[in-house]
């Protein structure tokens, strides 16, 4: 007979804890007993015998109290539990199968508004009314769930589910963020891992093919073992990409801490930066998002501003990389890699990678057949891609309208546009962009007019003297693609041989077929390395580390992201953004060190580009520690 000293609520726990009489022997519980779990508070083994599978206690010899606390783990069915499809002392059952049941006798069961059974949730629901003088009543929903937990026999779960109607971007203005709209869902076992939803894609393990992807798709990753000294890890993604990578680079202006504005690949100055992807550089170290830190940013208005631990001088060089949404076409990503190891000494990674504009799948930019012929005879040369814009209009006072006239210079003839207030000529509403100095033939014109108006400049010699055109920028749909071959091999325990080859093509305007021979490029690099130690007096230890290498990278090579350090180029005299060209970087290196970390390093680069550029740089660096002293 048991005799329980208060009521045990239910937990998912199997861990159990009970006060039970001496008198007699005891039915412990209806589950069977997990081995080596059961404890009696001050008596040993030599007091009792228990039977874990009817959970069933033997007093050997009783104790000299009425009554004794124990403490156990159960499993979550009893072992030796019959669990029979058919009853065949029944004739009913003759003829009609009843379902299989297995009686898991569990405490405490409880109703609730979502079951999960054995998941871990928590989360909240919401609904909010708003109104005002002047706007109808609002529902606004609000919805949070996160789940964790095991289903089935072992496949773990793992969800963040959050939904708001108004679908916003976070400012930025603290380190953590939290998603407003995310759905995203995990499930593992054993060695292989499914990821659905609002995914994150980072990539890191090669020189060539090294990204980060915020996408809405699909991932598989899975690991094992081939064979006895073989394995292998295989990861497959298909997705949506949500946006595009870019980087902005800029010198700050004295005494002006911001806002300074974003722009996209594509010169543009309205868009939404993805919550998280940006990384900001002043003077080539990396900065801290946060009011305590560095900087803020708002990702609704692409705008950065600095926080008084970072002064912006006129000489600050700021560099920041983004990704933002660009709804143009829709864009589809592919990914795929395997790595394999084999005996521990040759670990090769294959990797390829998929990025495209369905040109026949427009967004937010719907393209007419003259638009789309204009794409293709630009070819390549998308920073051209300014399409005539003027649209007739009716004569309003207070609008801005031009006059169509033609005009004669330099023996061609031409149509301009004029601002004009005659109802009988001015006839077009013009939009105008900014193009860049030398590309346009329009200035603004400050006049007393009730609003901008823009005026023709006559070129001189040939060369546009103006900066806007009445045009509008048409997004061309791109291709990228990559492929990367990487390989390590342990040529002894102290000598390493690493390579890798990438081939990528890269295609700026899907819609032309010209320009197209110089899409492909290449990029390989090797480096052999080698450790050598001398043992010295009194114990001490010498190491020498040394590395040659060699790196080419043809003009035409794309990578998806930034390929060399931040402030590469400038290291090397050279602009932020050289024009492309082939690049041959051999390399040597010699590190000297002590059991103490001291170390005397020397190394040599080169650096030789196809336009001319060469340059070689010795760098001796020494690091000793003395009593203390750095």
């Amino acid at each position: 007979m048991v005799a329980a000293a208060q009521a045990q609520p239910y937990n998912y726990s199997n861990l159990r804890s009970k006060k039970i009489a001496t008198s007699q022997n005891v039915q412990v519980d209806n589950l069977s007993i997990v081995p080596r779990s059961f404890f009696i508070k001050n008596f040993d083994t030599t007091y009792y015998s228990l039977d874990i599978i009817n959970a069933l206690l033997t007093w050997k010899k009783k104790p000299a109290i009425d009554s004794v606390d124990i403490i156990y783990r159960v499993f979550p069915y009893r072992l030796n539990e019959a669990a029979k499809r058919f009853t065949y002392d029944s004739i009913m059952n003759n003829f009609i199968a009843a379902p299989s049941v297995i009686n898991r006798n569990r405490q405490g069961s409880t109703n609730t508004l979502f079951d999960f059974g054995g998941m871990n949730y928590n989360g909240s629901f919401g609904r909010a009314l708003s109104f005002g003088n002047n706007q109808d009543v609002v529902v606004n929903s609000q919805f949070n769930l996160q789940l964790n937990g095991i289903i089935g026999d072992s496949i773990e779960v793992a969800a963040a589910i959050t939904d708001n109607n108004i679908p916003i971007q976070p400012d930025g203005t603290t380190q953590q963020l939290n998603e407003f709209d995310r759905v995203w869902l995990q499930f593992k076992k054993h060695q292989w891992e499914v990821n659905l939803g609002d995914i994150d894609l980072r990539q890191n393990q090669t020189s060539y093919l090294n990204f980060y992807k915020r996408v809405q798709g699909i991932s598989y990753s899975n690991q094992a073992q081939v064979a006895k000294n073989v394995s292998n890890k295989i990861m497959v993604s298909g997705a949506i990409a949500k946006g595009k990578f870019t980087r902005n680079i800029f010198q700050g202006q004295e005494g002006n801490q911001g806002p300074y504005r974003l722009q996209g690949a594509n010169n543009e100055f309205f868009f939404i930066v993805l919550a998280n992807t940006e990384r900001v550089f002043i003077n080539g170290q990396l900065m801290q998002r946060g009011e305590d830190q560095d900087y803020v940013i708002n990702y609704n208005t692409a705008e950065i501003t600095f926080t008084p631990r970072q002064m912006i001088t006129k000489d600050s060089r700021i560099q920041v990389e983004f990704e933002y949404a660009d709804r143009n076409f829709l864009n589809s990503l592919l990914y795929a890699s395997n790595q394999t190891n084999i005996n521990n000494k040759l670990r090769i990674n294959v990797a390829a990678y998929r990025n495209a504009d369905a040109k026949n799948s427009p967004i937010n930019q719907t393209l007419d057949v003259r638009q789309k012929q204009f794409l293709n005879n630009i070819g390549d040369s998308v920073q051209k891609a300014f399409y005539p814009s003027a649209s007739l209009d009716t004569f309003a006072v207070g609008k801005i309208l031009y006059a169509r006239r033609d005009t004669i210079y330099n023996g061609s003839r031409d149509s301009i546009y004029v601002f004009s207030t005659n109802k009988d000529s001015a006839k077009y509403s013009l939009g105008f962009i900014e193009v860049g100095f030398g590309n346009g033939n329009y200035l603004p014109d400050f006049n007393a007019a009730n609003g901008k108006v823009y005026l023709w400049v006559q070129p001189v010699n040939g060369v546009l003297q103006g900066s806007f055109e009445p045009a509008t920028y048409l997004v061309t749909p791109k291709f990228q693609q990559l492929i990367s071959l990487s390989a390590a091999y342990d040529i002894s325990a102290k000598t390493q041989l690493r390579t890798e080859l990438a081939v990528s093509d890269y295609d700026v305007n899907g819609f032309s077929s010209k320009d197209k021979g110089n899409d492909k490029g290449f990029a390989g690099k090797f480096a052999l390395s080698n450790i050598k130690n001398w043992r010295q007096k009194k114990g001490k230890t010498l190491m020498l580390n040394s590395t040659i290498g060699y790196e080419v990278v043809d003009k035409n090579f794309r990578p998806l992201e930034r390929l060399r350090p931040v402030e590469f180029y400038r290291d090397w005299g050279l602009e932020y953004q050289p024009a492309n060209a082939t690049e041959h970087l051999p390399s040597i290196n010699l590190q000297l060190s002590d059991s103490l970390n001291n170390t005397f390093t020397y190394q040599v680069n080169g650096y030789f580009r196809s336009d001319q550029y060469a340059g070689l740089r010795h760098t001796i660096l020494q690091q000793q520690n003395i009593k203390g002293w750095q």
